[in-house]
């Protein structure tokens, strides 16, 4: 005895399914817009220069 609805028998279930995985499909994006400068209410220039020049000795 078959436990399949008899209107289902000739289709596929999704474990069947083939799926092409070749393009990049992007699900979610890298960085989400309130993770920028501009989200955390910087200016767009940033300050990486002075940090550079003002690191502590000992990193050197």
């Amino acid at each position: 005895m078959s436990t399949m609805d008899p209107g289902t028998q000739g289709a596929r279930g999704d474990d069947d399914r083939s799926v092409d995985l070749s393009e990049d499909f992007v699900v979610l994006p890298e960085q989400t817009s309130d993770d920028t400068d501009r989200g955390w209410g910087e200016r767009a220039g940033g300050n990486d220069d002075w940090l550079l020049a003002e690191r502590p000795p000992h990193w050197d």
